[in-house]
C-alpha cells in the first residue's frame, strides 16, 4: 500500500472510530441501527481492501505476462532472422 493511501486508510479508520464513539452518545434506540450501519461501514472497507489488493496482484500478474511475452516474441524474432540468413546463406 502507497504512503498517500495508508494515509487515507488511517483517516478512515479514525473517523470511523469518532463516528462509533460519538454513536455511542445516542439514545439506545438511535444508537443500535447506526451502529450496525457504521459495523456494516466496517465491512464493507474491508471486503473493499481486499478486493483492491486482489486486483493489484491480478494487475501485476497480467505485467508479468506480458513481459515474459515480449522477451519470448524478441527470441522468436531473433531465431526467424538467423533460419532466414542460415536458408539465404544456402540460395
Amino acid at each position: 500500500m502507497g504512503r498517500k493511501q495508508q494515509m487515507n486508510e488511517e483517516s478512515f479508520q479514525r473517523k470511523l472510530s469518532e463516528l462509533i464513539a460519538e454513536i455511542g452518545t445516542l439514545p439506545a434506540n438511535e444508537r443500535d441501527k447506526l451502529a450496525s450501519l457504521a459495523e456494516q461501514t466496517r465491512e464493507r472497507h474491508e471486503k473493499l481492501k481486499e478486493t483492491v489488493t486482489s486486483l493489484q496482484e491480478s494487475i501485476d500478474f497480467v505485467r508479468l505476462s506480458i513481459k515474459y511475452m515480449l522477451f519470448d516474441l524478441e527470441a522468436t524474432r531473433r531465431e526467424n532472422a538467423q533460419l532466414r540468413k542460415i536458408i539465404d546463406d544456402q540460395q
